[in-house]
């Protein structure tokens, strides 16, 4: 099970607020304080005092050799949900024994895809590269409890492959609970294996509230004098729900007799929430230091930390810090020595997988850096694999030029499949081409005038007509296959500012959802997105913005389905995210900074007025007087607008009156 929430990890949604409530686990931001809400590491620092260094530019790869073998991709499915009696795989990580065979991990989730309950380990091998792959095993079986976090690591002396993970009770573990590091060890390259043990020896008495090993391959170390030793990263939490403060630490097991018994190493911990450092992978630098790179989830701003060892694991020189210029997403993240010059390779590589998307789970890809962690490519210097939805990911070399990537992917989540991606250097070379969610030219037809002057004519589709509205004319919706489209355009785009969009609606179904207003994009997971509608069953005008990590949402205690006139406002104001109603503000919450248009380089739409972005939640009802400004109107030009069509100017980007369609 991996160090995220069930709240981050399968529903990815995040309440926030502005100072620490009691209860929530692994949420940095249900927790702490807000203090402050590029695709790889980033602070710019010589290597001596860090190897991680600038995201961009990073050092260019070497120039290849004049006979490069011809690039090559070869992808299958090894776990897909619903097969091999599981509900849902997660948590992958993947190994190269010492014979050559390939070992590929995942949790096996009995009930659902949620993070607790009944998982077993289970395991794929290859013996041909990863070509091909036997049935599923068992390596550790929860029965009922969680079994998960899996961290395979290989002995190259002895042969041995050792697993360390995490287990907890049957009991749901959604805020936190006690869970405890364990140990088995195969010598017979996967075929079998020992009984797990608990590892007593890896986790100390005070830390009761939260533990995860991982999730991803540990290392052996090869350098110096702790060559041989096994190293793989950790954290925990310590908290007894009172007064005491929550700690989040992080830390490095290390085990110098083939996995048989283990010591805690490095440690870091914060207790003021601006630093969770979580779901560790490691990589040895060609200097013999350990690099530790964690999932950031505190106040500090950056989803990256890390963390340097130069003394085999033991201790860190200094605490987790943050990796500047780091766009990487909210999840975890896996490192792979591809090559290193003091082993006899023409230069040295890092190779880095995670999903690509500054904020959203989605366009898995693997970049590198070529200067032990100094710079580091931009996604779009690196490879994409995959432009859906992706989660979790590791990486395994096969060969001098060749590695395996194994990472989580689907259409509509990233959780529908654990896939297999066997693949040369010359691959990651390749263009990545256009990413397939930028949106084409609009289709044509009919058009309704933007008064704003700013030219955002909006296309009316599905035959919509125009009727009497609350101001004049407006805009009779269906609920079929009418509603309005407003392609995007940096006058539309509100990013991470002020704003306030408001329409007048008029509708009495008591049944259905009904979109009023949909901006930008739509998905689950933390996909950047802001949307405002009705559900009358719910009794509810409901709105919600997506940005970072958070999900934020704020809803009437009525759904206004009585057949009249009503006006709505949504705005983002001075940190607060506001729904008014009728000229009254009706809900109002802390909302974090952030852009609910963060990778629009990705695929980004405009505005649609009637729908939700793919036609569902169709309205079926009028609306009149579509507006968006990119500044919080005050409560008075909020109210005028309630009972007006007045003009109200400064920073209008978008006034739909509805007048005609033509």
């Amino acid at each position: 099970m991996s160090a995220a929430s069930v709240s981050l990890m399968e529903r990815h949604t995040m309440r926030y607020v502005s100072k620490k409530p009691p209860g929530r686990r692994p949420a940095a931001w249900r927790r702490v304080a807000l203090i402050a809400a590029g695709l790889l590491l980033g602070s710019p620092a010589t290597l001596a005092a860090h190897p991680a260094g600038a995201a961009a530019p990073a050092s260019p790869a070497p120039s290849a050799k004049p006979t490069s073998p011809a690039p090559f991709d070869e992808e299958q499915v090894l776990f897909q949900q619903k097969q091999f009696g599981y509900f849902c795989f997660r948590i992958p990580a993947v190994v190269r024994a010492a014979n050559g065979m390939v070992l590929a991990f995942a949790e096996g989730r009995v009930k659902d895809c949620g993070d607790d309950e009944n998982i077993d380990i289970v395991l794929r091998r290859s013996a041909d590269g990863g070509r091909t792959w036997g049935p599923l095993q068992v390596v550790s079986k929860g029965n009922g409890s969680t079994h998960g976090n899996p961290v395979p690591i290989v002995d190259q002396r002895t042969g041995r492959v050792v697993l360390v993970s995490t287990h907890n009770g049957p009991d749901p573990c959604p805020n936190g609970c006690d869970r405890d590091p364990y140990v088995q060890w195969s010598d017979d390259n996967g075929a079998t294996w020992t009984a797990p043990r608990e590892m007593t020896e890896g986790k100390r008495p005070e830390w009761n509230f939260w533990y995860a090993t991982g999730p991803m391959h540990g290392i052996q170390l090869t350098r110096g004098r702790h060559a041989g030793r096994l190293v793989l990263g950790a954290n925990y939490e310590t908290w007894d729900r009172g007064t005491d403060p929550h700690v989040y630490g992080t830390h490095l097991l290390y085990s110098d007799d083939s996995g048989v018994t283990w010591h805690i190493g490095a440690t870091s911990a914060f207790d003021d929430g601006t630093m969770i450092a979580q779901e560790v992978t490691v990589v040895e630098l060609t200097d013999g230091r350990i690099y530790a790179l964690a999932r950031e989830r505190g106040t500090d701003p950056g989803h990256r930390a890390y963390a340097i060892s130069k003394d085999g694991g033991e201790t860190f020189e200094r605490p987790f810090r943050i990796v500047k210029n780091l766009a990487l997403p909210d999840v975890q993240a896996s490192t792979l020595r591809m090559h290193a010059r003091d082993q006899g390779d023409r230069t040295n590589r890092i190779l880095l997988s995670s999903p690509a998307h500054p904020v959203a789970r989605e366009a898995m890809s693997v970049r590198s850096s070529y200067d032990e962690g100094r710079t580091w490519q931009r996604w779009q210097q690196g490879k994409v694999f995959w432009w859906g939805p992706s989660g979790y990911s590791d990486m395994v070399k096969l060969g001098d030029d060749e590695a395996g990537l194994m990472y989580e992917a689907g259409t509509a989540t990233p959780y529908d499949t654990i896939r297999w991606a066997r693949f040369n250097e010359a691959f990651l070379a390749t263009p990545n081409g256009t990413p397939p969610g930028i949106p084409g030219p609009p289709a044509p037809g009919p058009k309704t005038p933007d008064a704003s002057h700013r030219g955002n004519d909006a296309y009316v589709r599905g035959g919509a007509q125009t009727a009497p509205g609350r101001f004049g004319n407006g805009l009779d919706l269906d609920g079929v296959d009418d509603r309005v489209e407003v392609p995007f355009s940096k006058a539309i785009d509100v990013g991470g500012g002020d704003f306030t969009m408001a329409t007048s609606f008029r509708y009495s179904d008591t049944a259905g959802t009904h979109a009023l207003l949909w901006a930008y994009r739509w998905g689950s997971g933390t996909t950047p997105q802001l949307w405002l509608r009705a559900e009358p069953a719910s009794k509810r005008i409901i709105a919600m913005i997506v940005v970072d990590r958070f999900t934020i949402s704020v809803q009437s205690a009525s759904a206004y389905n009585d057949g009249q006139w009503h006006h709505v406002a949504l705005q983002r104001a001075d940190g607060r995210f506001s729904l008014w109603i009728d000229g009254t503000q009706v809900a109002s919450t802390t909302v974090p900074p952030g852009s609910v248009t963060e990778g629009k380089e990705f695929g980004v739409d405009g505005i649609h007025v009637g729908e939700r972005l793919d036609g569902a939640n169709r309205f079926h009802g009028s609306l009149d007087d579509v507006r968006v400004y990119k500044r919080a109107l005050s409560p008075t030009e909020i109210q005028t607008l309630a009972i007006s069509d007045q003009r109200i100017g400064g920073r209008l980007a978008l006034w739909l009156p509805f007048e005609t369609v033509s």
